[in-house]
C-alpha cells in the first residue's frame, strides 16, 4: 500500500500555470517568528522556509495579516507595508532558487485577537460576549497568552474597506514574488466568522441565508483575481470545524454551497481542513478524508487535504479524493520531508512545546537526513515498509541499522 501511495505522491500536479513535481504540500502554520511589532519576516523565517523548500514543491505561508486590524498574534507576519514586502521577497527568492513555489495565506483574524496586537478593538460579524469570556480560547500577545479582547460587529459600510485591504495585499504579494495567494476562510478567523451561523447573526446582506453568509468570501476572491489571476488564488476552508468556538447549524449545506459557488472562478485549488482535527489536535483518529471525499464531487479543481495524515496512510491521494496532501507537524520536524517520504526514511519527532518559542528552538534546528553510502543499498527495504512509525516497521533490521547509524529514537 505504501508503494502505491508513494508513487501517486510523486507524480506531476498542475495548479493553474504551475507544474508541481510532487503532491506533498507544506501548509500554513503560524510559528510567530516575525519581527515584533513591525511584522517584517525575520532572518529566522528566511532560514526556516529555505530549509523546507524542495524542487517542484509547494509551500503555503503561515497566516499573514492584510492590515493592522487583521493581525491576530504577536510574531505573526504582515504584508501591507513596503518593508514587509521586502522581507518576504528575500524568502520567495530563496524558495525559487531551489525550484520551489510559494503561496502566501492572506488573513484577517477578526475577533481572534487582542487590542495589544491590533491597537484597536477587534471586529467580527456579530457580537458574542461568550467568545471573549471563554477560558479555553487564547491569543498570543506581547504580554503572553491572553483571552481575546471584547469585539464589535462590523458596520455594513466597513466591509468594503476589508475587501479593499485584501485587494491591496494581493498586489503586494505579487511584488513580494509569491506565485499565488490563499484566502484564509477557516479556523474561526474573520471570513469563517461570517460563513458560520453560530458567529454570524447579521440581518443585512452579509447574514441570514447561506448565500448571504458566503458573500464576504466571494467578494474577497473577486477582489484578488485582478491582481493575481484566478488560477493563482486558493481558498482554505474547514467544513464542520469547531476550532476557535466555531459551528454551524447545517455545515454540510454551507460548505457544499461554498464549493459549488467557487467553481465559477477557476481557482488554483480548494484547501480542505478535515474535521478529524481541531486546531493542532487529532480528535478523530482513524477517520478518513470525509470532507475532501464529499467536496471533490462538487469542486471542479484540485483539492488539498489537511488533517494530521501520516505518510504511510495518505490514501486520500491514492484513492482520488484529494489531489495533494498537506503534512503540518511532519514538515515542522522534517525540513526535508518530501525526500524522506520518497525514500522511506525515518522521521524526526515533532515537539509541540517549542512551536511558539519565538527563537530557533524547534524552528530551524531540526536536522535534515544525511544519506550515507553504506545505507543506500538498504533503501529498497525501507520503501516497502514506508516511513513514519509503525511497530512492524521498527522491527525491521533496516530500521535497527538506521537507529544505530543516525541516533533515531523510538518516536521516529
Amino acid at each position: 500500500m505504501y508503494m502505491q501511495v508513494q508513487k501517486k505522491l510523486f507524480t506531476l500536479m498542475q495548479i493553474g500555470p504551475i507544474t508541481l513535481k510532487h503532491r506533498i504540500v507544506m501548509p500554513p502554520m503560524s510559528r510567530l517568528r516575525a519581527q515584533w511589532p513591525s511584522g517584517i519576516p525575520s532572518d529566522l523565517m528566511l532560514e526556516y522556509y529555505s530549509q523546507r523548500a524542495s524542487d517542484g514543491g509547494l509551500i503555503l505561508t503561515e497566516a499573514t495579516a492584510i492590515s493592522p486590524s487583521g493581525r491576530g498574534y504577536r510574531g505573526a507576519p504582515c504584508l501591507y507595508r513596503d518593508e514587509q514586502v521586502t522581507g518576504w521577497k528575500r524568502i520567495t527568492d530563496a524558495v525559487h532558487a531551489t525550484g520551489g513555489y510559494m503561496f502566501v495565506q492572506l488573513w484577517h483574524a477578526g475577533r481572534t485577537t487582542h487590542v495589544t496586537v491590533t491597537g484597536e478593538q477587534p471586529v467580527t460579524a456579530s457580537v458574542d460576549p461568550t467568545y471573549w469570556a471563554d477560558p479555553n480560547i487564547f491569543v498570543v500577545t506581547p504580554d503572553g497568552f491572553l483571552q481575546p479582547s471584547p469585539h464589535r460587529a462590523l458596520e455594513t459600510a466597513e466591509i468594503a474597506d476589508i475587501v479593499g485591504d485584501y485587494r491591496a495585499t494581493a498586489i503586494n504579494a505579487k511584488k513580494a514574488g509569491f506565485d499565488g495567494v490563499e484566502v484564509m476562510a477557516a479556523n474561526g478567523h474573520l471570513i469563517d466568522q461570517f460563513l458560520q451561523d453560530n458567529s454570524n447573526k447579521r440581518t443585512d446582506r452579509y447574514g441570514g441565508s447561506i448565500e448571504n453568509r458566503t458573500r464576504l468570501l466571494i467578494e474577497v476572491v473577486e477582489a484578488l483575481i485582478p491582481g493575481c489571476g484566478a488560477d493563482r488564488v486558493g481558498v482554505r476552508i474547514a467544513p464542520s470545524g469547531t476550532y476557535n468556538g466555531m459551528g454551524d447549524s447545517n455545515p454540510r449545506a454551507l460548505f457544499r454551497y461554498v464549493a459549488e459557488r467557487l467553481n465559477v472562478f477557476g481557482l488554483a485549488y480548494l484547501h480542505v481542513i478535515e474535521p478529524r482535527i481541531k486546531g493542532a489536535d487529532l480528535v478523530a483518529e482513524g477517520q478518513g478524508p470525509v470532507a475532501a471525499q464529499e467536496l471533490s464531487k462538487i469542486f471542479q479543481g484540485p483539492i488539498i487535504a489537511a488533517g494530521g495524515f501520516e505518510p504511510d496512510t495518505a490514501a486520500t491521494v491514492a484513492n482520488g479524493h484529494a489531489s495533494m496532501i498537506a503534512f503540518g507537524r511532519h514538515f515542522i520536524a522534517n525540513p526535508d520531508l518530501p525526500k524522506r517520504i520518497e525514500l522511506g526514511l525515518p522521521l524526526n519527532h515533532y515537539d509541540r512545546s517549542t512551536c511558539y518559542a519565538f527563537d530557533a528552538r524547534g524552528y530551524t534546528d531540526y536536522p535534515a537526513y544525511e544519506i550515507h553510502e553504506a545505507i543506500k543499498p538498504a533503501l529498497t527495504e525501507q520503501r516497502q515498509a514506508g516511513p513514519g512509525g509503525t511497530a512492524a516497521r521498527r522491527a525491521t533490521p533496516f530500521y535497527r541499522f538506521l537507529a544505530s547509524q543516525s541516533g533515531a529514537n523510538e518516536n521516529g
